[in-house]
């Protein structure tokens, strides 16, 4: 990595945290804000986050081609404007209409800054590095939300109204915090109409179509759909759910379990980047799959009902902490593997629809609340299943991915010749390859 590409990457990393942490502020208390603070009920606060989910898939499908046309930098700069002037509204606004046009504009800012920020980190590194850079991305966003929450916690108050109105400011703040450190990046090459599309004619015009012909990346996206439905998407609906109905557990505990989750991450997360940065990407998400199975049958243990109240509550936490263990083990998996499968000019499109997908399972994942709190078992059930086939499906994806893709250790670290988009290296035996 040269020192041009190191300044870049630390300065997206530091206005990454920067984000982070004020999303963390208003993330934990928007239902409470809509429902009781503004006094506008369940039902619009579910349609508050509903123009959320709405806002990211109506921007997502666009943002990977001009991300590739134009860089990602002003894609970066726009969205976080967008979304701090969502954030901003969404303090100050009162009624029904405003709030759900406030959440569609801030969903539509975060979700596209996703994809514009993991293309500058594809940009800022070499598939040697890469690997730990999307790590520390994951490791830093965790510990920005975890520090954002305690401290907007200690803010909020419902009966003040101008408190939620302070943690919306201080988000769209941050916002415009992470505009200005992208906009003194100095990208390792200038992105240009010319420089980010394909140097093949025949790769000018494939767009998604192309895309859904390439087997590998459409395995992945099916294997991510799964994986943001089975744990991102229960954390906050099916899991909870199944928490406090069947399990009997208290809400001051299912705060413990999510901060377990977050304390999991961060403790972990160089720890089991040592264990999986020269193993097989493949088999790295297969492990990941058996510890979510396990997880899963944890949590049923502690809505059976056989032990004690403790008992149950600690067997709750240790369910989303074994998820973060496995969630550690993600971040430097599929990040990379999605910006090495992408052809040269294409990172961005590539990058959108992964979060596209996410995008998708996460709108999904309150599907499961009726079954975890009205049929438990078969919640539990359904998902140690669900866990089991993550890893069958992590196996069938390496039989797709060259060797290089799929453990890029074997590159040995030797550059042939590269660019900001594409960079081509050599492995141990000398056959040339492109990332």
């Amino acid at each position: 990595m040269t020192k041009v590409m190191g300044a870049a990457m630390r300065r997206i990393q530091a206005g990454n945290a920067l984000t982070a942490f004020g999303i963390g502020f208003t993330v934990p208390f928007l239902y409470i804000y809509v429902a009781q603070v503004r006094g506008l009920g369940s039902m619009a606060a579910t349609s508050a986050f509903v123009a959320f989910a709405l806002g990211a898939l109506v921007a997502l499908p666009f943002t990977g081609r001009v991300i590739d046309r134009r860089g990602p930098v002003p894609v970066v700069m726009g969205a976080a404007v967008a979304a701090s002037a969502g954030a901003l509204s969404l303090g100050l606004s009162t009624g029904v209409v405003p709030i759900l046009l406030s959440a569609l504009a801030l969903g539509a800012g975060q979700a596209v800054m996703q994809p514009a920020l993991a293309t500058m980190i594809v940009w800022c590194s070499t598939p040697s590095t890469r690997t730990r850079a999307f790590a520390l991305q994951f490791f830093m966003q965790n510990l920005g939300l975890g520090i954002g929450g305690l401290a907007g916690g200690q803010i909020v108050d419902v009966t003040r109204p101008g408190s939620f109105t302070l943690l919306f400011g201080i988000e769209a703040v941050m916002f415009l915090v992470l505009a200005g450190v992208i906009a003194t990046v100095r990208m390792p090459q200038a992105p240009s109409i010319k420089d980010a599309l394909p140097k093949d004619p025949a790769q000018a015009d494939g767009g998604w179509k192309r895309l859904l012909r390439h087997k590998a990346m459409v395995q992945l996206c099916l294997l991510g759909f799964v994986l943001f439905f089975a744990c991102y998407g229960q954390f906050e609906s099916g899991l909870a759910a199944f928490g406090t109905e069947a399990a009997g557990i208290s809400p001051s505990t299912l705060g413990f379990a999510l901060a377990a989750n977050t304390g999991a991450i961060v403790v972990a997360q160089f720890v089991v980047l040592k264990l999986v940065e020269k193993r097989r990407r493949s088999r790295v998400i297969a492990l990941v799959g058996l510890i979510w199975t396990v997880a899963w049958l944890i949590a049923g243990f502690s809505g059976l009902g056989h032990g004690s109240a403790t008992m149950a509550a600690a067997a709750f936490v240790s369910t989303y902490a074994l998820f973060g263990i496995g969630e550690a083990m993600l971040s430097p998996t599929l990040a990379p593997l999605v910006a090495d499968l992408a052809p040269e000019g294409s990172v961005g499109r590539y990058n959108s629809a992964f979060a596209l997908v996410k995008q998708m399972a996460l709108a999904l994942g309150p599907l499961g609340v009726p079954l975890g709190a009205g049929v438990p078992m078969l919640y539990i059930g359904i998902f140690v299943l669900v866990s089991l086939g993550i890893a069958g499906l992590a196996l069938r994806l390496g039989g797709q991915l060259s060797p290089v893709q799929d453990n890029p250790s074997l590159l040995g670290g030797r550059v042939v010749a590269g660019s900001a988009k594409g960079v081509e290296r050599v492995e141990q035996r000398g056959e040339r390859v492109s990332a």
